[in-house]
């Protein structure tokens, strides 16, 4: 193996392709941040790593709302919408949610579905098919919601880009105010308001915000209108604290950067969570096993994919339902069909994913290739998203995987891509020069319908455009380890000192460790895909960990591989109290051969 000058033990390619580097902490800046915040060195150093000081340590520690929220009249269109809003509700008009079919939009929806019931006026919810409306609005449903009465559809995490839909609800005389989060390129809606942080003009500064998170700062507006008109004089202002479980969830499932006020979100939110009062929420934790304090991994990684299922491939309103009602009955059966439906996602995502793969190596998989475009017949459209990311995950490249329908000749794609290459914005690209019937997204993720005859034609455009940003997008190809530490001094208070920087996520990431020269003593494949493992340090010290779905890939091959092996291992630690007791677990990511 050749060594480069900043590559971290020499690692310049792993067994999953990259480089590993070592970001670098100021051992002063580390010495004050122990010394004012009283945390131990292994902590201080992952905070100066991440570009905190003494300073600033203490409100990353312990992030107050009060202390991030935005001005909500700093967002374009939201003290109108509040005023629309409240202008729809004292006259007792009724109000229609419209709102996407995954997590972002179900907790968006059950935010203003709460507050607006907390003001009497409860409205009904619209959630589209995936399969058969596609995203966002469209105009059979508007003439449905008009239909039943409706006089104001709000639009939550959609409708943004839905120009069409939008002039036909202008046609029937049906008001439309969008709340959204997504780019826009090409023509602004023909909305009554739009309010969306990532519109031209927008001066908030937080477009990195989710929908739930905007639609939580659309409360605080709706409260502070509410006061202007005397509304809650008598009576009692919705509290939206007891709401911030539900934007904490949308924030952490849309993947959005977890700093700043998004940061501050989730932490209020997972400590209202942890009260798990919500009904459904509760239901759902009950069905999945959660128990104790929420985390960010319960919230992505058990409660989302549950109620994503009812959207990918089960009954679009699932999620929404679950959020809202009041009924514990209703709660625990909605509970129990999504699990059941997300049983059912993981093994069509499965068959689906290893279709995709076999696709992509049946073609040019080189390093200079900056974009992986996989397509087959029939594949579900609620799990391409899925399979995409697993897919990105694995090859380290951008990433869209696209389903065909024969008998109409279509095909819809879910796209996920990584730092430094701007997905969402080449999607949109070609979809101005004609390839696409439809598509967008934001840099990390995007979505797209095109004529399965011109999938090849869209993998050549694609190909072009993003040759340059994925040429100069190291971060895609490197592996950052925030420390190296040796296997003696990990045990389970040492992880769990790194829990108050949580939460972790997209933005603040779990801090990765880095162990050099570590004999595998024992591996095993376990589930479906998994392996257990100990690792031994050459003073004898052991560390047990698993890495997930990673048998059949070159590192789990080489961990299951007989015979004496010595590597350098790179993941994440997890304090795991169990029934085998307090323990540190090392979930391994990437693994490179050390020789002898």
């Amino acid at each position: 193996m050749s060594v480069a000058t900043n590559a971290l033990f020499g690692v310049e390619r792993s067994l999953k392709g990259r480089s590993w580097v070592l970001k670098i902490a100021d051992d002063a800046t580390v010495r004050e941040i122990v010394r004012r915040h009283d945390v131990s060195d292994a902590l201080a150093r992952l905070l100066a790593a991440r570009g905190l000081n003494a300073n600033t340590t203490g409100g990353f520690l312990a992030p107050r709302l009060r202390d991030h929220f935005p001005d909500p009249s700093s967002f374009t269109g939201m003290d109108e919408a509040a005023r629309l809003i409240w202008d729809t509700v004292e006259q007792g008009a009724k109000i229609a949610l419209f709102a996407d079919y995954d997590v972002d939009g179900a907790t968006s929806a059950a935010q203003l579905h709460a507050w607006l019931t907390a003001v009497d006026s409860a409205p009904l919810i619209y959630v589209p098919d995936r399969i058969e409306e596609g995203y966002g609005p469209n105009t059979p449903a508007f003439e449905q919601l008009k239909a039943q009465g409706a006089e104001l559809v709000i639009t939550l995490d959609c409708g943004a880009a839905s120009v069409a839909p939008l002039q036909a609800a202008a046609a029937m005389d049906l008001t439309v105010a969008v709340v959204d989060h997504h780019l826009m390129e090409g023509e602004t809606p023909p909305a009554r308001v739009l309010v969306n942080p990532n519109q031209p003009g927008d001066a908030s500064g937080c477009g990195h915000m989710a929908a739930a998170g905007v639609t939580f700062v659309l409360l605080a507006a709706l409260n502070r209108e509410g006061r202007r008109r005397g509304a809650f004089e008598g009576g009692t202002e919705p509290d939206i604290l007891a709401l911030a479980d539900l934007a904490a969830l949308g924030t952490i499932c849309d993947v959005v950067p977890l700093t700043g006020v998004n940061r501050a979100i989730t932490a209020q939110g997972l400590k209202v969570m942890s009260q798990w009062s919500r009904l459904g929420l509760k239901a759902l934790a009950d069905v999945a096993g959660v128990t104790g304090e929420a985390s960010p991994y319960h919230a992505g990684f058990l409660l989302g994919p549950r109620i994503n299922a009812g959207g990918r491939i089960g009954k679009s309103n699932l999620g929404a339902r679950l959020l809202t009602t009041q009924d514990p009955d209703e709660a625990r059966h909605i509970a129990e069909e999504l699990d059941q439906l997300n049983a059912e996602r993981r093994a069509i995502e499965a068959d689906v994913l290893q279709a995709a793969i076999t696709d992509i190596e049946s073609r040019d998989t080189g390093e200079d290739v900056p974009v992986l475009i996989a397509s087959g017949e029939h594949w579900h459209p609620g799990v391409i998203g899925i399979a995409a990311g697993r897919i990105k995950d694995r090859f380290n490249r951008p990433t869209l995987v696209i389903g065909i329908d024969p008998e109409t000749g279509l095909a819809k794609g879910s796209g996920r891509s990584c730092p430094g290459v701007d997905l969402g914005s080449a999607v949109a690209a070609a979809r101005e020069e004609g390839l696409l019937q439809a598509g967008g997204g934001h840099a990390m993720a995007c979505g797209l319908t095109v004529e399965a005859s011109r999938i090849d034609e869209l993998r050549d455009f694609l190909t072009e455009r993003l040759r340059d940003s994925w040429q100069t997008a190291h971060a895609a190809r490197e592996y950052s380890v925030d420390a190296v530490v040796h296997p003696a001094a990990v045990d389970f208070e040492f992880a769990q000192q790194l829990n108050a920087a949580a939460p972790f996520g997209q933005g603040n990431p779990e801090p990765r460790f880095a162990f050099s020269d570590v004999r595998r003593t024992f591996a095993q494949r376990v589930g479906a895909d998994h392996v257990r493992f100990t690792f031994e340090a050459r003073t004898g010290e052991r560390l047990n960990g698993i890495a997930f779905r990673c048998a059949d890939d070159p590192m789990g091959q080489a961990l299951l591989a007989s015979g004496e092996a010595v590597f350098h291992a790179a993941g994440k630690l997890k304090a795991d109290d169990s029934r085998y007791g307090k323990r540190a677990d090392f979930h391994l990511e990437d693994l490179a051969e050390a020789g002898g």
